[in-house]
């Protein structure tokens, strides 16, 4: 695409983009997010895109070149979406406009995909999904999709990901243009502000407070930084957006870049997301090459351009501090606060920090307006959240709601319920940094507000569901575990208090565990909290608080008791042998690799507690059933 210079230019590529688009009788849409990639949807998008062509049928595959290469008004658009979200279920495979979701699309059904459905509009049964009886044809109509609110998410599972015309087309850089063109700096932060858009990265701060903090700094030179590090166990939003609509992303973060005076941009994302890094690559030279990006935007005298920084996987580098020291070369250390990143953040510059979602909020926001935006979900806490649904239930995938959702609603109404007709225990939220919450929270608004009542905060979005089978002391080690091993290790609550939890918490799953150890477990949870240098080590030990405060008998249980009433930690369990059930075969004695079984020939035999190392073994080979697990 050669170079917009004005907003007419821009309006002209519009009205292209849209025609061209409008030629495409039909598209095909082949999810392309990390998930399906990883079940093979980039051969069957080959794979459909092949036998298209093979049938003489008009494939455009990039939106651009349909207006040199094609003439003709039956186009079959065959495009690489972005996540669909409904990860449990793919890969998935959509066509339009009719809507049709085919679910765990195979090579091998390429070829009826196109016979049936792409050439004689036939619909394929069996790969549409089905719940309770009921066989659900398009998207729409799938609970999973039907009680969300995808406006983050519009693009993503819709468009080309890569197609830089295609977001055009569907209203991309509309926000922008009004922002250069219609607004000055002060109106943009009040229209932000009146939004009470806060930030999606966890903390909630209000973004147009600090863009306004920004834009008053005397400081002539002055950041916009996107933190794309999504460190949570879990937790994929942030990777979405960047891999399904990067360009909605890097469009907010140029309207913050003119609202607060900033020239430059730095997006931080993980190097362990190479899909998401090469889209966001693709797309800033195509908003480069475009002149949406660079000097004199759309003739507006604004210039601004944007840097990609990839994070080598620290945990810490999410914190703020700590991911503008990583970007300047440092290593990736949160420092003592004030001065605060609105102050002094890279470079020592006045620096706007928030995370990929919020930015991909403000579009929506300038377009819109904020009376708009205040109207989806509660007044202090408006908007949409995307989160990352995992865990022990049906429908795993990226969701995208209205703030003030319950979790009832999300666990059972999307989610479908727990898995294998499991009951409902916890769900973690907040990934290390948050923490439990339970069945008498299922009718919770999920809010910034209402969760940090009961201890718990929305963080990035990761929502982790447990059943009745999963034990909350080993979740708390599982997190603190996690946490201990990201310390940064500059200050000392984080970087021994974390080790010294984690060490309690294995004892405690190893059954060595005192009811004293529980006592030590708060206090070093709370002296952490007070003391810890970052946010992130404050709230390192709230996944240990809050299962004390909602589990604890599952603790004294471990600690007194000696037993883990979910049955998984597995120096707790105990294998015996019913000498009812025994007829002394001596199969188990010959396949203990520890030698803790004895006994005679066609007598029942036993087990040696203190030699058994509990592998199962015995049980497996067992002919009889004799030997049980308690």
């Amino acid at each position: 695409m050669n170079r917009i210079n004005t907003v007419e230019e821009l309006k002209k590529i519009r009205e292209f983009a849209e025609n061209a688009l409008e030629k495409q009788k039909k598209k095909v849409l082949i999810c392309a997010g990390t998930g399906c990639v990883a079940g093979g949807s980039l051969k069957i998008y080959d794979k459909i895109k092949k036998l298209c062509e093979e049938k003489g049928l008009d494939v455009c595959v990039e939106l651009g070149h349909e207006f040199h290469d094609h003439k003709g008004d039956n186009l079959i658009g065959i495009k690489k979406s972005g996540c669909h979200g409904f990860c449990e279920m793919g890969p998935l495979l959509k066509i339009e406009p009719d809507g049709i979701l085919y679910i765990k699309v195979k090579l091998e059904d390429c070829e009826e995909i196109v016979e049936k459905t792409i050439l004689k509009d036939e619909v394929i049964e069996r790969l549409l999904y089905k719940l309770d009886g009921n066989t659900y044809k398009a998207q729409e109509e799938i609970p999973f999709y039907k009680k969300q609110t995808r406006l983050v998410l519009a693009n993503c599972g819709r468009n080309d990901a890569e197609d830089l015309l295609e977001y055009i087309a569907k209203g991309g850089y509309e926000a922008l243009t009004k922002a250069l063109f219609e607004m000055t700096p002060d109106d943009i932060c009040k229209q932000i502000s009146e939004s009470n858009l806060r930030g999606r990265g966890g903390g909630g701060f209000p973004a147009g407070k600090k863009w306004e903090q920004v834009r008053r700094q005397a400081e002539p030179v002055k950041y916009v930084v996107c933190n794309g590090d999504e460190g949570d166990p879990g937790a994929f939003m942030d990777r979405s957006i960047m891999e399904g609509d990067p360009h909605k992303m890097l469009e907010g973060m140029i309207i913050a870049g003119y609202a607060t005076g900033a020239h430059d941009g730095y997006i931080y994302v993980r190097a362990e997301y190479p899909l998401a890094v090469s889209r966001l690559k693709t797309a800033i030279e195509k908003a480069r090459a475009a002149g949406l990006l660079g000097r004199d935007i759309l003739g507006s005298g604004f210039d601004f351009d944007i840097h990609i920084n990839r994070g080598a996987g620290a945990f810490v580098c999410g914190e703020g501090s700590a991911l503008t020291a990583s970007i300047e070369g440092h290593r990736g250390m949160p420092r003592v606060k004030p001065p605060r990143t609105v102050e002094q953040g890279l470079f020592g510059k006045p620096t706007v920090l928030n995370n990929v979602e919020t930015f991909a909020n403000v579009p929506l926001i300038i377009i819109n307006g904020a009376q708009w935006y205040k109207s989806i979900g509660p007044e202090n806490s408006p908007g949409t959240k995307a989160f990352a649904l995992t865990g022990n239930v049906n429908n795993t995938g990226l969701i995208e709601v209205p703030m003030g959702t319950t979790l009832r609603e999300i666990i059972f109404d999307i989610g479908g319920g727990v898995k294998n007709g499991g009951e409902f225990k916890a769900v973690q939220i907040g990934g290390p940094s948050g923490g439990c919450l339970t069945e008498e929270h299922l009718d919770l608004p999920l809010d910034f507000d209402s969760l940090k009542k009961v201890g718990a905060m929305v963080g990035s979005g990761g929502l982790v569901v447990m059943d009745k089978k999963t034990c909350m002391v080993e979740v708390s080690r599982f997190f603190m575990n996690f946490t201990q091993n990201e310390s940064c290790g500059k200050c000392v609550p984080c970087r021994e208090g974390t080790k010294r939890m984690l060490e309690i918490l294995e004892r405690i799953v190893r059954g060595e565990g005192t009811l004293e150890d529980l006592d030590m477990l708060e206090e070093l949870a709370e002296t952490i909290s007070k003391t810890a240098l970052c946010g992130l080590g404050k709230s390192a030990a709230s996944p240990v608080q809050s299962t004390l405060k909602y589990f604890r008998d599952e603790y004294i249980a471990h600690v007194v008791d000696k037993k883990c009433p979910a049955g998984n930690c597995q120096a707790l369990k105990k294998i015996y042998i019913d000498k009812e059930m025994c007829k002394g075969c001596t199969k188990c004695s010959r396949s203990c690799p520890v030698g803790a079984i004895s006994g005679k020939v066609k007598e029942p035999f036993e087990i040696d507690s203190s030699k058994c190392i509990k592998c199962g073994a015995c049980i497996t080979i067992c002919p009889f059933k004799a030997i049980k697990e308690a």
